[in-house]
């Protein structure tokens, strides 16, 4: 690992005002001029500091003057962008008009619209050191984060034998850093082609292995972190630490601080996901056994399917509390109108347009579409009608957005939603139409869509991943996942392999076009970036997409 890393040593000094840190200084670094260890982290209180640190400042906090201000402006915004859920009209900041442009499209008329856009031409010409120095190699910003989330967390588990010995103290400071560990290893498995295992605090490698490689690494760190819990005992021990390191202000809606039972189902959630979203499960054109040539992953089985089902079925509950964020109006990790991919498409100027064909994926009636506004927003391939708007907060309706401060919640790891849609897909595909669509009635249900109810009325295979296809694209929206759920379905790939999307929606010249052909030839997996293969080559896998 050659990229200089961010991490800074932050050194986040909490104080304990009635049994919860004072929002306002949780994540205030602790003597920025000389953060030394010495000093800072001697005891159970330095060490939640810096664990906390490693992982809201190191992991997510953009300390690199890019679009946004966090992990989850940026490289949450790639994976809409490229999961067609958003377009920059405007906007040039870090290549976000071009890089999720598809080739070309196709109008009912037969016209076919070149963009003169290539996604992998723009992945592999901008992957350079000096386009990464001027702000448009989009390989740079995830990889960035999430190793230096994982030294972080490298660093802290150096640290906890030196500080306790206590039995529940140590399991609970290691889970934590596990689970990071697991999380961030599962962002580069599921994004770039290689990747490099590193587990040791400020250790160097070159043995760059391929990505289903670092997603093993990131499956046995999650289930590290679930085994590390059985090690707790003393449950006040637990709790009181774990509220030191979760920030105060996202202990609140979904968030807080998850028992032991709940941070398992976190886990298992987690390694359904990694499963699913690393295998090809196309559903083309209406088609759920459509195939896909020349992918970087290979084809969901029906093992494959029975083992999201079973961690699905034991991940996230309804009611759970999961990992979340919050904005502050100062010392938080992300602002309420720059820190997240959903409030930059918020507004009449935003920076990221709500998508036609992110709308076209509301059912008729569904109340979750008043997040929407009117607009008129011309682009050859990003055009729009829609904005997205502040209104819905407090209407027992799902918020897709907003830059009032406190008020959106992101989504960082999984959720309720995801883990019932994960299950509601693997019942589909594994024969169970019905039990697969309640879950995505419950879906509707939960997040106040007030749309009838389909596990009753539709009996087919398509039919029903039509349905799942549908709500996946509107209740995971922004959320880390939509590129990836684009590609596994095949989507993203060139039309004459086996991709492209049929019967969208675009709004062009001021006219509305229906069951247009889009063929949009993503890169699968992305090329490790400049900044790491220049400087340090390998000596193990291929750090370029071989496939593309």
């Amino acid at each position: 690992m050659i990229i200089k890393s961010k991490f800074i040593w932050v050194l986040m000094i909490a104080f304990v005002m009635g049994g919860n840190f004072a929002c306002k200084d949780q994540l205030e670094v602790g003597n920025p001029n000389s953060p030394t260890l010495s000093a800072n982290v001697t005891s159970v209180s330095g060490l939640s500091s810096l664990a906390q640190g490693v992982v809201y400042r190191d992991g997510f906090y953009d300390g690199d003057d890019w679009l946004g201000n966090s992990y989850f402006s940026l490289p949450y915004g790639y994976q809409e962008l490229l999961g067609d859920m958003v377009g920059a009209i405007t906007a040039l900041n870090q290549n976000i008009n071009r890089i999720g442009q598809a080739n070309y499209f196709t109008l009912p008329d037969g016209t076919k619209v070149e963009t003169a856009i290539s996604n992998v031409t723009e992945m592999r010409d901008n992957n350079t050191r000096a386009r990464t120095g001027s702000g448009y190699n989009a390989t740079y910003y995830q990889w960035l984060n999430m190793y230096a989330l994982n030294n972080g967390c490298n660093q802290v588990l150096t640290l906890i034998p030196t500080i306790t010995s206590d039995a529940s103290t140590k399991a609970t400071f290691e889970a934590w850093c596990y689970w990071w560990k697991g999380y961030a290893y599962a962002s580069i498995g599921s994004m770039y082609y290689s990747g490099l295992i590193i587990d040791e605090f400020g250790a160097t490698s070159s043995n760059y292995v391929t990505q289903d490689a670092v997603i093993e690494r990131s499956n046995y760190y999650f289930k590290l972190a679930a085994t590390t819990l059985d090690g707790v005992s003393d449950q006040s021990t637990y709790s009181n630490i774990l509220t030191s390191l979760i920030p105060a202000f996202t202990q609140t809606g979904n968030g807080g601080v998850p028992s032991v039972a709940v941070w398992k189902r976190n886990v298992n959630t987690m390694l359904a996901r990694n499963i699913l979203v690393n295998h090809l499960a196309p559903f083309v054109n209406g088609n759920p056994s459509a195939t896909i040539t020349g992918a970087t992953i290979p084809k969901m089985t029906a093992a494959n399917w029975q083992e999201v089902l079973k961690l699905a079925t034991n991940g996230i509950q309804q009611g759970d509390v999961v990992f979340t964020g919050r904005s502050l109006s100062t010392n938080g990790f992300f602002t309420a109108g720059g820190g997240t991919a959903a409030s930059l498409s918020v507004g009449p100027s935003p920076t990221f347009h709500i998508s036609e064909r992110f709308v076209q994926n509301f059912k008729a009636g569904d109340a979750r579409l008043g997040n929407f506004g009117t607009a008129s927003f011309g682009h050859t391939f990003f055009g729009t009608r829609h904005t997205n708007t502040n209104g819905l907060v407090g209407k027992g309706i799902y918020d897709y957005g907003s830059r009032e401060i406190g008020e959106y919640e992101l989504f960082i790891a999984g959720s309720y939603e995801e883990n019932a849609l994960m299950l509601a897909e693997a019942n589909i595909r594994l024969g169970s139409i019905a039990t697969g669509l309640g879950y995505v009635d419950a879906v509707r249900s939960h997040m106040g869509a007030g749309i009838a109810p389909v596990a009753v009325t539709v009996t087919t295979e398509a039919a029903a991943m039509k349905e799942l296809f549908l709500e996946s694209r509107v209740a995971l929206a922004f959320r880390g996942l939509s590129f990836y759920n684009y590609r596994r379905w095949g989507i993203t790939y060139d039309i004459s392999k086996g991709g492209g999307g049929y019967g969208n929606t675009f709004y062009l010249n001021e006219k509305v076009h229906t069951n247009v052909t889009v063929n949009y030839n993503f890169m699968d997996y992305w090329d490790v970036p400049a900044d790491e293969a220049e400087l340090n080559p390998t000596t193990g896998a291929a750090i370029k997409n071989p496939n593309f």
